[in-house]
């Protein structure tokens, strides 16, 4: 799966998700271009954004702006946010490939399903 990390998630889960397979890349490797402009590049490129910031769920609901899925992580240490990050991602892959909002805490998770697609019947 391809998927951007947020400025705000630890660097070190790149390595987690790229060891398992995903091809991953970090905003965080150089200075943050602000939240608007990161949820474009997730969308333009296709990939599923995952990030600590609620404003991405915000920027998607309310704003309407494009995504190509993304997972918030609550209140998980940096060490724990790869594992977290990975097991959503193996649970939910279809659900975010369909545009999905999942907000992964702890014990739980939270989806909000992505748009229906309303397909034409001709």
């Amino acid at each position: 799966m391809k998927i951007l990390l947020d400025t705000c998630v630890w660097g070190g889960v790149k390595d987690v998700l790229t060891a398992s397979g995903h091809d991953v890349e970090w905003t965080g490797e150089d200075e943050d271009p602000g939240d608007e402009a990161i949820i474009r590049r997730s969308h333009r490129d296709g990939r599923v954004l995952i990030t600590l910031d609620k404003d991405f769920g915000e920027l998607a609901v309310f704003k309407a702006m494009p995504h190509a899925g993304i997972m918030r992580l609550v209140d998980l240490g940096a060490k724990r946010q790869g594992p977290f990050a990975l097991a959503a991602l193996a649970r939910y892959e279809s659900e975010l490939e369909n545009g999905a909002i999942l907000t992964v805490y702890e014990n739980r998770v939270r989806l909000r399903p992505g748009p229906i697609e309303s397909g034409s019947d001709e």
